[in-house]
């Protein structure tokens, strides 16, 4: 499982940097897409909905750039990760910083398209409702490819200790006891 875990991170990793590149080096493009998103001025336009229109290029741009910037950041913990990941696969049981980094990361990668494009860019800002400025399928895509990364890095991992009211620890439910 820690060599799937590599793996997994270090293509979650290579995807969103190549998408904060692409944002970076084609900055247009996405900038537009952001644009009228939030400006709704492709969707149904229902006035019950409208309110929420953000038209200030300038607050577009800002919210663009922190996308941008949480891209980038999100690649360099996942690249973090995967190199700790490749050191981590040499020395048995160093695997614990590897798989914190690659939680982190892929924890943003979650925020970033659950909560920022799924939630707020989808339903917020009706961008389910537009034929044209739509990033809900690759939204998706994004989600579900680090959703289960996170998952098979946790696959096998030792479990954290519980502890009871009384601040004691016990052992895990499949720890292996042995009587006195």
């Amino acid at each position: 499982m820690p060599l799937a875990a590599a793996l997994l991170t270090a293509t979650v990793a290579l995807h969103i940097a190549l998408i904060a590149f692409g944002n970076i080096t084609d900055y247009g493009t996405n900038q537009q897409f952001v644009r009228h998103v939030l400006a709704m001025d492709t969707t149904f336009r229902d006035p019950d909905l409208m309110w929420r229109a953000i038209t200030s290029h300038t607050l577009q741009d800002a919210a663009y750039l922190a996308i941008i910037a949480w891209e980038s950041l999100a690649a360099l913990v996942l690249i973090a990760a995967t190199a700790l990941w490749a050191v981590g696969l040499r020395r048995h049981g160093a695997l614990a910083r590897a798989r914190l980094f690659s939680t982190l990361g892929l924890l943003m990668v979650l925020l970033l398209f659950g909560a920022g494009f799924l939630a707020i860019g989808g339903e917020w800002f009706s961008m389910w409702q537009s034929k044209s400025w739509n990033g809900l399928e690759a939204a998706t895509r994004n989600l579900t490819l680090a959703g289960i990364a996170l998952l098979v890095v946790h696959l096998g991992a030792p479990a954290a200790p519980r502890a009871e009211a009384s601040g004691t620890e016990q052992p895990a439910p499949d720890a292996v006891t042995t009587a006195p």
